[in-house]
């Protein structure tokens, strides 16, 4: 018999690969941080002795949930500004708080915060832009959470860069400190059309390209995002970024709320991904992507929180019902997004969106280990006839269980393995102490 690190065995396994599949009393065999094996517990019982057996009956074992679009250390602005329009919210409060409180300090500890609350509700993977992201870099790795994350690129200066050509020379060099990392990775993340000048777009492309890396960039994001765009540019924003060679297929774009049937056509013949927040969206009041007809012309569209000034939670449970519900309510159509497709976007197509498919978003051999299991011995949870149902409209961070990272165990029995949650709350209120004198 082959020996393998980790056995999980009794579960309810849901792969999400190309077929559904589901294995009923199913297990999983995990070796060097790779899944190695899947299918019926009997069958690998008989195959496999393992050095770890992790026994999931009455659970639910799953690939780990991706967050492709958040703001981690914002964290510790979490409730600071709400119930505001968009960019009053942006302008008024969150940028002057950044400028006079965004610290090394402040990213290290909200980020790592915000990877205690992600890994407690089941999020293995996460997408980040902000200032200081070696520090969030640091706090990942610490954490042991897989990421794509890259320093925002701004027209002027910000709180980590004195212009933008900085910006540009401190994300190359996370590029090549952090290049063969396992579980960080970079890309290059201009903020948004109407905070970046064309050079700073093109340099941006430029040296995502020089290094094979995605460029990610809020896009569209409410109507009077689009109105500005259309005056700034005389032409459509979309138009715009196909003009300047701006538009490929490692190219993110967040939010999209705005995107019109031209706009999403183009980005399908592109093969441009895009992230779906619909909870900050609500909050903002900044509308409702039109997430149906985008898959409907193929494009590759994922899930996200936002970050915690916009969202105040990164439970991505609470983002798939949220998606499916508004989706449905919008549409006047209860068919649209169905539980099985919003479960892929918050892992396959996660994965797809950031790169890291080869990687993770689904249980398959070759894949690396992100699995999360869930305890469904629960009224809430009972009965189950259907767990992707379950999954999105009955499930909640809080029952997350054991979350495992790349073949390593970071949480069990709901303890955090890899972070002290009681000194990351602590440091995070005691930055926050400092937000509030900033505005007194």
């Amino acid at each position: 018999m082959e020996t393998v690190d980790i056995l999980i065995t009794g579960g309810r396994v849901v792969t999400m690969d190309e077929m559904d599949t589901i294995h009923e009393n199913g297990a999983v065999a995990i070796a060097q941080g790779n899944i190695v094996a899947l299918g019926l517990t009997d069958e690998l019982e008989k195959r496999f002795t393992a050095r770890r057996t992790i026994v999931a009956r009455n659970r639910i074992v799953m690939p780990g949930l991706i967050n492709s679009h958040t703001h981690t250390a914002m964290t510790c602005f979490r409730g600071f500004a709400d119930d505001m329009e968009l960019m009053t919210w942006w302008k008024e409060y969150i940028f002057p708080a950044e400028t006079r409180t965004v610290s090394p300090e402040l990213a290290y500890w909200g980020t790592t915060l915000a990877c205690a609350e992600m890994i407690r509700s089941g999020t293995t993977t996460f997408c980040d832009m902000y200032f200081f992201m070696e520090e969030t870099a640091q706090a990942a790795r610490q954490a042991e959470m897989r990421c794509l994350i890259g320093e925002v690129l701004l027209d002027f200066p910000s709180a980590n860069a004195k212009s933008p050509a900085a910006g540009l020379d401190y994300t190359r060099k996370l590029i090549e400190k952090w290049s063969g990392d396992p579980l960080v990775r970079i890309a290059v993340e201009p903020h948004a059309l109407y905070t970046c000048s064309e050079a700073v777009l093109k340099e941006a492309r430029a040296l995502a390209g020089r290094y094979d890396v995605p460029v990610a960039m809020h896009f569209l994001e409410n109507r009077a995002e689009v109105i500005q765009l259309n005056e700034k540019y005389g032409k459509k924003a979309i138009h715009y970024l196909r003009d300047i060679g701006f538009l490929h297929e490692r190219l993110i774009l967040f939010h999209g709320v705005c995107m019109d049937d031209e706009d999403m056509q183009i980005c399908a013949d592109y093969g441009c991904k895009v992230v779906h927040n619909p909870e900050s969206n609500m909050k903002l009041a900044s509308g409702m992507a039109p997430v149906g007809k985008m898959l409907a012309r193929g494009i590759t569209v994922a899930l996200g929180t936002d970050g915690c000034a916009s969202n105040n939670n990164l439970d991505m449970f609470q983002e798939m019902d949220t998606a499916a519900k508004l989706a449905k309510v919008a549409a006047l159509d209860p068919t649209i997004l169905p539980a099985p497709l919003v479960v892929r976007m918050a892992t396959h197509y996660g994965a797809r969106a950031l790169g890291l498919e080869q990687a993770t978003g689904v249980l398959e051999v070759g894949k690396r280990a992100d699995i999360i299991l869930i305890d469904i011995r629960k009224p809430h949870l009972t009965p189950l006839y259907n767990e992707y149902s379950h999954l999105v409209y009955a499930v909640n961070g809080a029952d997350v269980e054991t979350v495992i990272i790349d073949g390593r165990p970071v949480m069990e029995d709901r303890r955090l393995l890899t972070i002290d949650e009681e000194e990351a709350m602590t440091r995070v209120n005691n930055i926050a102490s400092q937000v509030r004198g900033s505005f007194t």
